[in-house]
């Protein structure tokens, strides 16, 4: 449990704050691994004065003793940095706004709280749409790394305004509402107290929440110092807007840009659906070394195709033309309610969340109330096929496809519907044939269908009984195993009380295919 700050007139040392000149590019440019990337950009934004407090330092010992968390939030931040300085720049924000998603979302797009905040910057729905983030069953603006990055640099801009300058208070004004923070420095104002961030009685999520971005900040800063390996992200874009004029397949669009579906839908996870929204934004981010082809591949798409897919997502599949092949699956509709998980409702239906995944496009397992899910029916379910469509002028194309670190020919088979060993034929390859990050492959799409039984894997999930530890609060376990508060309540809704006892025993649900810090 955080404690407060003390009154005016006692001493402790642990709430001494001193400002120091900001974190600069010039005071800190040893701290680099190497030129010309997003962290020596970053850095040379800083504009926040260093502040020494016994709260950073806490946030702070947690990241070190966390090395792999740190890894693993850089390598997610990859696609979005260049985006996020280029808002960060132009509005002219201190460069340490651009770490905030690692304490929002631990930049993941998808992340969703139980305060109903979703996307990298967590925007709460009426926030969002008060900044012009559209949310309906096709598409939520939040989840839109474009759109979510402008909407949020515009609100932290404002909220500085309104707190005259003053980011610390902007920043707890972030997590906790402008008018939650003006209610606690009226409370201070009557009892004659500071009124600055440090002073103010605020929640402990709160209190925890601008150290946390402080304690972030810092060790960037200071990585080298710190023992903290940056890794190499060069300072230009990763991605082009393309303007795609009208509704498009998400799969097709993954083929156009000769980008796996699953990558594509990392720069790509506003959409609720199979495709883009009818209404737009007719807009989708893509690779920015696929753009020029993309638009080449688009332009000769003709508009009959762009939403072909729809023959064989709808629950009732009408008749099709034999010289198409297309296979057809049958669905339910399901409309999440809150508090339901994937794996809730994939038990519920018989079927697995890889097939559910599959049928609606997901990057993850990440889902939100009011969302409409396709459920395959339990008579298909065992075997979800990946669809692939095979029309006779489909047979004829091919595209080249370079080989990224961790490829294997099963991989990219699964990500264009064919298989691995027509690919290594191709190629004038065997399946034994060792791949390199770089090599380019011919892919010939949709010569032969590749169906892959979701039965036939291990179940992803796996529940264990944690014995809580001295120390241990429900933030902490969540960080440790890599789940949402929401969610550990949930499973404990009959253990967790007001407070947690070291001995006690609580559920989790750990998804082996995610590590835990």
């Amino acid at each position: 449990m955080s404690q407060k700050p003390p009154l005016v007139g006692q001493e402790d040392s642990n709430y001494v704050y001193h400002h120091h000149t900001p974190l600069s590019k010039k005071r800190f440019k040893g701290s680099l691994n190497s030129r010309g990337s997003v962290w020596e950009r970053l850095l040379s934004l800083y504009a926040l004065p260093e502040i020494e407090n016994e709260r950073i330092d806490r946030e702070l010992n947690w990241y070190l003793q966390h090395p792999d968390y740190i890894a693993r939030v850089q390598e997610r931040a990859e696609p979005y940095m260049h985006l996020i300085l280029n808002e960060i720049e132009a509005k002219d924000l201190p460069g340490e706004l651009a770490l905030l998603p690692i304490v929002e979302s631990a930049f993941l797009p998808e992340a969703y709280s139980k305060s109903d905040a979703s996307g990298l910057w967590q925007f709460i729905p009426a926030t969002g749409r008060l900044f012009g983030l559209k949310q309906d069953s096709w598409y939520d603006g939040r989840r839109d790394v474009y759109a979510s990055t402008k909407a949020a640099t515009t609100f932290l801009k404002q909220l500085n305004e309104t707190f005259d300058g003053d980011w610390l208070l902007a920043l707890a004004s972030y997590n906790y509402g402008k008018g939650n923070i003006r209610k606690a420095i009226e409370r201070n104002e009557d009892l004659s107290l500071p009124t600055d961030y440090w002073s103010l009685n605020l929640p402990e999520e709160t209190m925890n929440y601008v150290p946390r971005l402080l304690a972030v900040a810092k060790l960037f800063a200071h990585a080298d110092e710190y023992h903290v390996p940056l890794q190499y992200i060069p300072n230009k874009p990763y991605f082009e807007v393309v303007d795609i004029k009208s509704q498009l397949d998400l799969d097709k669009a993954a083929q156009l840009a000769n980008t796996p579906l699953k990558e594509f839908l990392k720069l790509n996870p506003g959409f609720n659906r199979w495709t883009t929204a009818p209404e737009g934004p007719h807009r989708l981010l893509v690779p920015v070394d696929q753009a020029q082809s993309f638009k080449r591949n688009l332009a000769m798409l003709p508009d009959e195709d762009r939403v072909a897919q729809h023959r064989y997502y709808e629950e009732r599949v009408p008749h099709v033309p034999h010289d198409e092949q297309v296979t057809q699956v049958a669905y339910n509709r399901h409309k999440v309610r809150s508090g339901e998980t994937l794996t809730s409702i994939a038990t519920r239906n018989h079927t697995t969340t890889k097939a559910i995944r599959q049928a609606n496009h997901l990057a993850g397992n990440t889902i939100h109330s009011g969302m409409i899910l396709k459920i395959p029916s339990s008579r298909n379910s065992a075997n979800f096929p990946i669809i692939a469509k095979a029309s006779k002028s489909h047979l004829q194309n091919s595209r080249t496809y370079t080989v990224r670190k961790g490829d294997t020919f099963w991989k990219i088979g699964q990500n264009f519907s064919v298989s691995g060993k027509d690919i290594a034929s191709w190629n004038k390859l065997t399946l034994a044939s060792s791949l390199t990050p770089g090599q380019k492959l011919i892919i010939k799409g949709g010569e032969q269908q590749l169906v892959t039984s979701s039965s036939a894997e291990p179940n992803p999930f796996r529940l264990i009984h944690y014995t809580v530890k001295p120390g241990d609060s429900l933030m902490k376990i969540t960080r440790k195993f890599n789940v949402s508060l929401t969610d550990l309540r949930k499973w404990n809704s009959d253990t967790i009380g007001k407070a947690l006892r070291p001995g006690q025993k609580i559920k989790i649900l750990i998804d082996n295919s995610q590590p835990t810090t």
